[in-house]
């Protein structure tokens, strides 16, 4: 039976609910009673503006007697008080127009200490701020005021942007924040702006001695042996009151699913608009940084919320919290689906975590609701879980097939019947390191024209044009795609049924093979022939996405869309996202790889590396060369082309070797170290790579550029660079000599439109 929201709470704790998937959600929280992995549960479940599920298993309080669970018990949510009160307070200011995410915390709290200025709002809201997890709680301290205090002058571990630290003082502060900007305490300002206006009328902190009764407890209190019943579990929220912006707040699972319905409506419910449907969406979306392969949104975790491996429940797209008490919502716009599981596990001690619990539910919910998450299979109550979400094996040993790998093991089949013409390079070789022309007329293709990129047929130029050749192996005439015409002309077509792609990139946005790749499509669809990508992989991986994004006005041969420096994406990809964007209206296909992820890097198959240009000699150069090669078109600067290491170093006649390298090491930019040199008999530094995961190759080439304006002013035109850089309002800033971790946090907002966009284009998890 589904029963309407509005029915079931009017209704009360007597209604029932049944659905198909409830027997076996019974099993699962009965089974984890019986193993004394929780005391008991209230299990509530939404789809489609109807409560599918909503019951209450097993005892609310074991100690000092047994009490049974009621569906109208109030919980502790411990940190759902971090997305349910903290950050819904501030949606509402932000609203209001009282803040900006890329305003420095400092702004607003100006007794943050020194140290901790580049420090935005954005990074707290998704931990990647550099603050610890926690404040010091011995010796013991007490008082509001005294919290926020400590954790105004705690300091850093980290510079903001280089690590996921989930961190309490991160949403201390962001509490601290609400009553700044609204003259009223974070509990007064979430009571009258978002729990009274959605008649959440059970969710408060602190909650009132007549309410102890239906309040599940918690932990036994040290002092007194005695359970926290109605006092905060939290020992930091409890030091400070217990009304703090990560921990104290109370609720029930009606109440919560008032509000979850709340979000799934895009800030409406039952009449009431909280929020608009943009700033719902605002929250609930990728906000990280985007080179990083941890997915938060404004408070709210949308990469691994239950099991660690956000494929494993819902499609991408959802989003939701899990308290240390035992809570957790889960919210999916997409199937119109949550899932609310509300358990006291630290009673009357601690247990280890749900986890395993939260994602059983999860699973069995999504599969009953027909929910499209891959790989779930239900087998009776033990379900097996193999879906593919974004949780990655890192350093992986693969046998990555590439596309060209994967046709030639199905003999060709789509090809077959087609004259073709093949555009590659030296790159374009299989899994033994044979060329693919070779491969494709041994597999029975019928290969009748070639076409070069950049560099040529043998990949050996570095000229500004290149001629047409013959493969002297095949006698087939090779068309240059960078010589008197950039794309395929009809002529250079006439007769063939299909292109096909095969070239190796490098990940970087100024890179004329992806825009070769576009102009040949668009010569395909003019034509009306088909066109294949033979995807490969992006050697620097796919989960690293930087900015700046490239403006309108700057796109050319070099860029051919508006990307950002790092794109994250393979050619296939790439292919997908021009052909859609762009409206080329190709006849595309794309054959995958097999066995590639977007955390490996290139090293993680075992495939042949062939240099993709002439000074592309290695994998650590492609992973500088976006950050080292974006001022490349300075007068009398060198990024070390014609040298024994191409784009490892940087060189001229103004720069101080020592100086230099002192000052970006000084910058502790990530995973690079820097050392002076001598090159083309000018000083200059080279970049040694400590850590290739925390790289930040746009991050590096804002270092550089504002290392070199700062200490040789007048020396760098950035304004020639703008069609590497990308963005007219970077080459101000860097001229303005701003500091580059600022210029990144006002480049978030533009990333991160990116990232919604090449979401619907991505073919590999």
């Amino acid at each position: 039976m589904k029963l309407l929201l509005s029915a079931v709470l009017a209704a009360g704790a007597a209604c029932a609910q049944t659905f198909s998937a409830s027997p076996l959600l019974d099993q699962a929280v009965e089974q984890a009673i019986r193993e004394d992995r929780i005391p008991g549960a209230v299990l509530l479940i939404g789809h489609q503006g109807q409560i599918v599920h909503r019951k209450a298993y097993g005892k609310r309080a074991l100690v000092p007697a047994p009490e049974p669970m009621t569906v109208d018990t109030i919980f502790d949510l411990a940190s759902l008080t971090k997305v349910v009160a903290t950050t819904s307070s501030l949606m509402k200011l932000f609203e209001e127009g009282k803040f900006r995410l890329n305003d420095r915390v400092t702004q607003y709290l100006p007794e943050f200490q020194e140290g901790k200025s580049p420090i935005t709002i954005r990074n707290l809201f998704t931990h990647f701020s550099g603050m610890p997890e926690d404040l010091v709680l011995n010796p013991p301290w007490s008082g509001h005021q005294t919290g926020i205090h400590k954790a105004l002058i705690e300091a850093p571990k980290t510079p903001p942007g280089m690590h996921f630290v989930y961190s309490d003082i991160n949403f201390i502060l962001l509490g601290e924040l609400v009553e700044r900007l609204s003259g009223q305490t974070l509990s007064d300002y979430a009571r009258e702006h978002v729990f009274l206006p959605l008649g959440m009328r059970e969710t408060m902190f602190q909650p009132p001695a007549s309410l102890i009764p239906r309040i599940a407890p918690t932990e036994r209190d040290g002092a007194n042996g005695r359970p926290l019943r109605g006092v905060v579990h939290d020992e930091t929220s409890r030091y400070m009151g217990g009304v703090a912006g990560h921990a104290g707040l109370f609720s029930t699972a009606d109440d919560l699913a008032r509000f979850c319905e709340m979000m799934l409506h895009q800030g409406e419910f039952d009449g009431t608009r909280l929020f608009s449907t943009l700033t719902v969406e605002k929250f609930t979306t990728p906000q990280s940084p985007a080179d990083q392969p941890v997915l938060r949104g404004l408070g709210w975790d949308i990469d691994s919320p239950f099991s660690g491996n956000r494929g494993d429940l819902f499609p991408i797209g959802s989003y939701g919290h899990t308290g240390f008490t035992g809570t957790s919502i889960w919210i999916d716009p997409v199937s119109d689906t949550y899932v609310i599981l509300l358990a006291n596990s630290v009673h009357p001690f601690r247990r280890p975590a749900i986890t395993s619990l939260r994602g059983r539910i999860a699973t069995i919910a999504a599969a009953a609701l027909g929910v499209d998450a891959p790989g779930v299979a239900l087998t009776g109550y033990n379900e097996t879980i193999t879906g593919a979400g974004l949780a990655r094996e890192v350093e992986r040993n693969a046998a990555t097939l590439t596309g060209l790998d994967v046709l030639a093991a199905e003999g060709f089949q789509t090809l077959h019947g087609k004259r073709i013409g093949l555009i590659t390079n030296p790159t374009g070789v299989d899994h033994a390191g044979r060329r693919n022309i070779d491969v494709m007329r041994a597999g029975g293709v019928d290969l009748v024209a070639l076409f070069s990129p950049e560099h040529g047929f043998a990949g050996a130029a570095d000229q500004a044009e290149v001629g047409d050749a013959t493969d002297p192996s095949t006698g087939l005439k090779v068309f240059s795609l960078y010589g008197k015409t950039l794309r395929p002309t009809p002529e250079m077509l006439r007769g063939l049924d299909a292109l096909v792609f095969d070239i190796q990139d490098v990940g970087a946005r100024f890179y004329t093979y992806a825009t070769t790749m576009a102009y040949a499509m668009e010569a395909a669809a003019k034509a009306g022939i088909a066109f294949y990508v033979l995807d490969r992989p992006n050697p620097i991986t796919g989960v690293h996405v930087e900015g700046p994004l490239l403006d309108r006005d700057a796109l050319s041969f070099l860029s051919y869309f508006p990307l950002p420096l790092r794109h994250g994406m393979t050619m296939g990809e790439l292919a997908k996202l021009f052909n859609g964007e762009n409206h080329i209206g190709a006849n595309l296909t794309v054959v995958p790889m097999k066995d590639w992820q977007r955390g490996d890097w290139f090293d993680a198959s075992d495939l042949p590396w062939v240099n993709p240009s002439p000074n592309m000699r290695s994998l650590n150069a492609a992973l500088l060369y976006p950050g080292v090669a974006m001022l490349e078109f300075s007068k009398d600067y060198s990024v070390g082309r014609g040298t024994d290491a191409p784009f490892e170093q940087i060189g001229a006649d103004f720069i101080r070797g020592p100086e230099l390298a002192a000052y970006l090491n000084r910058r502790r930019i990530p995973g690079v170290r820097v050392y002076a040199t001598r090159l083309q008999a000018v000083e200059g530094v080279r970049f040694v790579i400590t850590n290739r995961d925390d790289v930040d190759s746009a991050r590096l080439g804002l270092e550089i550029a504002a290392a070199l304006q700062k200490l040789y002013p007048g020396k760098m035109d950035f304004e020639a660079n703008k069609k590497l850089i990308g963005s007219a309002e970077v080459i101000r800033a860097l001229a303005a000599g701003e500091d580059p971790r600022d210029i990144q946090q006002k480049m978030a907002d533009g990333v991160a439109a990116f990232v919604k966009v090449r979401e619907k284009y991505l073919i590999y998890r």
